[in-house]
């Protein structure tokens, strides 16, 4: 039995089958007989169902220096911004209103932003839309912080591990940042009861083929009920500016690779995929995604979120946005629905 065949038959590889696997991602054969049995399976467990999250881009000041990111600590050019509780609101009011159900707060590390000052505006969102999810997205935090986040009426959290791999993770972080943190950070998350995102960059500087084999092999055991993948796109102002970008096309294959793995997950087709293809999006929902993620940030401040060049939607309005991805997702014989869109279980 071939890799590809004992996946879909296990729903799980050893590393060296994974790298096996892999290593065949542009053979046709392979690729086709993944991604039926990854759209047999979302269809199976999501029926045509395309979930929207809301995603709020509250501040881009950030106390970590990731040497692959726009808005790391040390980009001096970076301009930057923090909306207040009142424009968050602002935003979730424009959302609701256009049919969104979950609302998610993503931001840098951002001291400004205490622990309590992050559960008032956790309670104000759950005090007005009681029907809606609220996910975060702030980086690594205390079990006690955590705690008090999901006291506070946060259901969801998203913490992208970026690489399972000790030595990948050196060459992109600093020295204070550590791989077994971050990944104590998705324990604690599921510990505390929160849906939990984890993730990682495909083609990141001096990837291989084993490093995503041990993604596979640390979502396998994590469990997460979200995984957010998408190609690495350089930034002008870090020093992999020079880098070649992540490849859609492994992207798309890992992204049935992961259906297969987590047949119930909740996956997204990125901003990262429609920035890097005109219809990354929609190659994504093809693929095995489910859900997709428009931006509701004010349109004065999205091209300042800047993780990585030329991100797409900067200047669009939240309802020409929803609007362009519902005919996108349409055309993909999906449809948007308005539902906060739980991770089965």
């Amino acid at each position: 039995m071939d890799a590809a065949e004992k996946l879909i038959q296990n729903h799980e590889l050893s590393k060296k089958e994974y790298i096996e696997l892999l290593k065949g991602w542009e053979k046709p054969k392979v690729s086709r007989k993944l991604t039926e049995e990854a759209v047999r399976l979302r269809k199976q467990y999501y029926g045509d169902k395309v979930y929207t999250r809301g995603l709020i881009e509250f501040t881009n000041y950030c106390k970590n220096d990731c040497y692959y990111c726009g808005i790391r600590r040390g980009n001096r050019h970076a301009q930057r911004y923090r909306l207040s509780g009142e424009e968050i609101l602002d935003c979730c009011e424009n959302g609701y209103a256009l049919g969104f159900r979950t609302f998610v707060l993503q931001g840098g590390e951002d001291p400004y932003y205490t622990d309590e000052r992050m559960a008032d505006i956790v309670r104000s969102i759950r005090r007005d839309y009681p029907d809606c999810a609220i996910t975060l997205s702030i980086g690594e935090k205390s079990y006690e912080s955590y705690k008090l986040f999901k006291e506070a009426g946060a259901d969801r959290y998203l913490l992208r591990h970026e690489t399972a791999s000790e030595e990948l993770y050196r060459r992109l972080h600093p020295e204070e940042m550590l791989l077994s943190h971050r990944k104590q950070c998705l324990y604690d998350l599921k510990a505390l009861g929160y849906q939990v995102g984890a993730g990682f960059m495909v083609g990141s500087p001096g990837q291989k083929m084993e490093h995503l084999a041990e993604d596979l092999i640390f979502l396998k055991e994590l469990q997460p009920q979200m995984v957010g993948i998408g190609p690495f796109i350089p930034h002008h102002e870090t020093r992999f500016a020079n880098e070649a970008a992540g490849s859609v096309g492994l992207t798309l294959f890992l992204l049935s690779v992961i259906r297969i793995l987590l047949p119930k997950v909740l996956l997204p087709a990125t901003t990262a995929l429609g920035t890097m293809d005109p219809l990354g999006r929609e190659k994504g929902l093809a693929a095995g995604a489910n859900v997709v993620m428009p931006n509701l940030s004010p349109v004065k401040n999205r091209k300042q979120y800047d993780l990585y060049d030329n991100k797409i939607c900067t200047g669009e309005e939240a309802a020409e946005c929803r609007d362009c991805l519902e005919q996108r997702v349409l055309s993909t014989g999906y449809r948007l629905v308005a539902e906060r869109g739980d991770a089965l279980l």
